[in-house]
């Protein structure tokens, strides 16, 4: 079989959603029968996400086989059955690393190693790698046309596209049109100029996406098609939805799925699509639940991306729309808390806001309202426990107080000693064991699990026991015991501590049991 591939392109400006434009078009090829993956290709030099500013970068996605990519990856896994891995996303400092690793053993047998052949082989090799027994992939490149570091990965894809041919490759330029206020205009100039960028380079777009504020109507569609060289059929409205999830519905009612296989030769199948009935609820529930996420990078709500998803999946599975309040936890005002049904600290790094989210841990545990504590979440939960339930003044992470007389979080042993940041933390999907008659065996419904973690720091076992002893119940734990992965309050009605990152496997059609069942508890507390 050979695969067909589908080459996804951005210009004008960056966020415009071209992550969501892959995962829709990969979704609807699904629905038909189409094995499909999808790949991201990031141009800057840093070789994973893990190490970036989530003010700059948004945040980092996780992966089974524990690699740390670009919050695209989410979108792809949350939009279909693919499981990502690490060759779904490559940075333009893997392929550099790859290529003078090479030249270092001396593999190139002493030629001069340039851009191009031997950048643009690398990318065509990292490619390639996700044909296996795919039908389609799908393959993302990050950045804007007209971006310097862009242009070895447009370079290969081009060269890959000559090579596949026309009845295995295609392409799809994603682009804004923006509306002019005060000239009561959608301006297709930027259009026009991202495409000719485009072609200078050689490469002619089958499909343009259009984002926009609004519906692009019929004569404008037709002025892009004349200035870009492609059929006014093939320039697709994406103008501005409420819920992500109505973009699949957007572009099969422009038969763009249509327009795709018989491009690249393959059966069009007329079936039904999923996204009708998620989109259904999301639009009629009459049903509202708010939920307070307390954390530190609120500024940029794409640091917390995957937590917001699985919110909105754990509300439709409970037929609510779910409205979240974002609290800086530098600023958390008590008023927000005891307006909201529920509480979630997520996970992340660094000391700032610790105390904000702490104290909103405290209002949780006091007034019996729904908490989810993630990664550091728990972590803080079981500080937070440690000094105002047990007694233990002075608790805290050694993250935060390398000398603190109750270091109830610490290093992880095997973290211990290690110099490198990138990718070096417990990474990916482990193993975890739910007791009996607790909650987490009531909401999973099954002993054994695999959630996916990123983190250094683990609860001390060292104080289990007083923990124990003062009503924590830890529910979860690693085969052998020794790590805590879930913990959970006896005498609350849902205060749950979860060590790793339960977000990261939740999907609109199949939402996570904890997020799901944190919900029903939000709504069940506003009888």
């Amino acid at each position: 079989m050979s695969t067909k591939f589908i080459f996804i392109t951005g210009g004008v400006l960056s966020s415009l959603g071209k992550g969501v434009t892959s995962a829709s078009i990969a979704s609807l090829l699904e629905e038909m029968g189409y094995k499909v993956t999808l790949q991201k290709l990031d141009p800057y030099l840093n070789v994973d996400p893990g190490t970036m500013n989530p003010y700059q970068h948004g945040e980092v996605y996780v992966t089974e086989d524990g690699a740390e990519t670009d919050l695209d990856l989410g979108h792809y896994e949350r939009f279909t059955n693919s499981v990502m891995s690490r060759e779904n996303n490559i940075t333009a400092g893997k392929v550099y690393y790859n290529v003078i690793t090479r030249e270092r053993k001396g593999e190139y047998l002493g030629a001069t190693v340039q851009v191009i052949p031997h950048i643009t082989d690398e990318i065509k090799r990292l490619v390639m790698q996700i044909e296996k027994d795919n039908h389609i992939a799908l393959v993302e490149v990050g950045g804007t046309v007209g971006d310097i570091e862009s242009l070895p990965f447009l370079e290969a894809i081009r060269q890959l596209a000559m090579e596949l041919g026309r009845q295995r490759s295609l392409f799809v330029h994603v682009t804004y049109v923006p509306y002019v206020k005060s000239a009561g205009e959608l301006k297709t100039k930027p259009t026009q100029h991202s495409v000719k960028e485009l072609r200078a380079i050689g490469i002619q777009p089958d499909i343009i996406v259009c984002r926009s504020e609004m519906e692009i109507p019929e004569e404008i569609r037709e002025k892009i098609a004349l200035f870009t060289n492609v059929k006014k059929e093939c320039v697709i409205s994406a103008q501005d939805v409420e819920y992500i999830y109505e973009v699949p519905l957007l572009f099969k009612k422009q038969n763009l799925p249509k327009l795709i296989t018989e491009r690249l030769g393959l059966e069009y199948r007329d079936v039904p699509t999923r996204w009708e009935k998620v989109v259904h609820v999301l639009k009629n529930t009459q049903k509202e639940v708010t939920i307070a996420l307390v954390g530190k990078y609120v500024a940029l709500r794409d640091s917390y991306k995957s937590v917001q998803e699985a919110l909105i999946h754990g509300g439709i599975a409970n037929d609510a729309r779910v409205v979240i309040k974002w609290i800086d936890s530098q600023r958390v005002d008590q008023r927000d808390l005891e307006e909201a049904d529920g509480i979630l600290v997520p996970g992340g790094f660094g000391e700032r806001g610790i105390d904000g989210k702490i104290s909103a841990l405290t209002y949780g545990r006091e007034k019996l309202k729904p908490t989810f504590g993630i990664c550091l979440g728990m972590q803080l939960m079981c500080i937070e426990f440690a000094r105002n339930v047990i007694g233990l003044e002075g608790a805290n992470s050694t993250e935060f107080d390398p000398n603190t007389p109750h270091p109830v979080i610490d290093l992880m042993e095997g973290q211990k000693g290690i110099k490198m940041l990138g990718g070096t933390m417990r990474l990916g999907a482990y193993p975890c064991i739910l007791l009996e008659n607790t909650k987490a065996r009531q909401i999973y419904n099954k002993e054994l699990i695999y959630e996916r973690h990123r983190h250094r720091y683990e609860f001390n076992n060292r104080y289990r026991q007083v923990f124990e002893e003062k009503g924590m119940v830890f529910s979860g734990l690693s085969p052998d015991g020794k790590l805590v992965e879930i913990m959970e309050l006896k005498d609350h009605p849902w205060y749950i501590g979860v060590q790793f990152h339960p977000e990261f496997k939740s999907k609109p059609f199949d939402p996570h049991p904890l997020f799901k069942d944190f919900i029903r508890a939000c709504l069940q507390s506003q009888r």
